[in-house]
């Protein structure tokens, strides 16, 4: 019977002089926990890594003050089991307040998911599918180059070269910001990215969630010519009459979500905002939003709203949310092939071809395949 016997909890950089419509990433940072167990495999013990996503900083202090000592004292019943282990992190925890607690737990539940498949000497994706979608995965899932940030002395050549790279590298659909600038300096970057990756379908834009309702209607009206593949996350995520209302307005594709962190709020998302069922895109990350074990009741919810797995993009960029994507049937995951390294991107040696990868046959989410990651890993936890 597998036991945990050592829980260690890290923070690493991910800084960068990017900046988005909201933030910069200047001071950007990641917790990192590795969860040490009693099974030995090639002379060495089975570890489970997780991190959290860009975007939210590390959590180092609720890791060590809540989440870990309840994880350390919780029964799992003789295995590696993330619903139970969920269950027992989020013990005399108030309804509500869904915050930093997601990303502490979801760092947790994404070690415990990748320790529970390396035990059963699977790929998550298998675990998963076998688990949860009647053994059926994707071989291949849809990913898009997130990119296009704010940069100093960035120009209008600097960001096509940027977007041609992506295509070099087998990218088809690429994706970036806006609302950091004035809506026609904008509108000059956006054709610039267009006369690089050619129809507006190929492109993807995100104000960060930075935008009123008046300004999120007056930048829906100038993209509508495009015909992009999607408007991110116009106004505040929490905004759903905004994101409503707008829909009234922007008849194209649009996504949002990457900041709404329980299946509680993934409802009222999709009971209020008016997201469209035929077009648009939800982006929730299960490393930000409590892990896989909680990510799988927002997709329990879908049917009932008429929308489906496949509408759900993941933001994140990192293999988790591929896993995930490829085991659950999801309509694709991010990637992050300039920026976060070396949390973002898929293993070494894995091609992306018009926009599709394949996930490697490893076991575990495949940390050990990606050398500068599990490097980066290793050196955070090791005592």
């Amino acid at each position: 019977m597998p036991v945990i016997t050592d829980i260690r909890n890290a923070v690493v950089p991910i800084s960068s002089e990017i900046a988005n419509a909201y933030i910069d990433f200047s001071k950007m940072t990641a917790s990192v926990v590795a969860l040490v167990s009693d099974v030995v495999r090639d002379g060495k013990p089975l570890i489970g890594y997780g991190f959290n996503s860009n975007g939210r900083y590390a959590c180092k202090g609720l890791l060590e003050e809540r989440f870990i000592p309840r994880l350390q004292r919780a029964d799992l019943g003789g295995e590696i089991d993330p619903s139970r282990a969920w269950d027992a992190m989020m013990a005399n925890e108030k309804p509500g307040g869904h915050g930093e607690r997601s990303v502490a737990v979801g760092v947790l539940d994404m070690a415990l998911w990748d320790l529970a498949a390396k035990v059963a000497d699977v790929p998550l994706w298998r675990l998963i599918a076998d688990k949860w979608n009647g053994g059926a995965a994707k071989d291949t899932v849809f990913v898009y180059a997130a990119g296009g940030y704010y940069y100093p002395g960035k120009a209008l050549a600097e960001l096509q070269v940027e977007m041609q790279g992506y295509l070099d590298r087998g990218y088809r659909v690429c994706k970036m910001k806006i609302g950091g600038a004035p809506l026609d300096q904008d509108i000059a970057r956006i054709e610039a990215a267009l006369e690089v990756v050619g129809e507006g379908r190929n492109l993807a834009v995100d104000a960060n969630g930075c935008f009123d309702l008046q300004t999120a209607i007056a930048y829906g009206e100038a993209l509508k010519p495009y015909g992009l593949f999607w408007y991110e996350e116009a106004g505040d995520p929490l905004d759903y009459a905004l994101q409503a209302e707008l829909a009234r307005h922007y008849d194209g594709p649009m996504a949002t979500g990457e900041n709404l962190f329980s299946h509680q709020d993934a409802r009222n998302l999709l009971r209020y905002s008016g997201m469209r069922a035929d077009r648009d895109w939800l982006q929730f990350d299960p490393a930000l939003s409590y892990g896989l074990v909680e990510y799988k009741r927002v997709l329990d919810l879908l049917p009932e709203h008429g929308f489906s797995r496949a509408n759900c993009i993941p933001h994140g960029g990192h293999q988790m949310a591929l896993n995930i994507a490829a085991g659950l049937g999801l309509g694709g995951n991010e990637s992050y092939p300039d920026v976060f390294h070396p949390f973002g991107g898929f293993a070494d040696g894995i091609a992306v071809e018009d926009s599709q990868v394949t996930l490697p046959d490893c076991p575990g989410i495949g940390f050990e395949l990606k050398s500068a990651l599990i490097e980066t890993l290793r050196d955070a936890t090791r005592t």
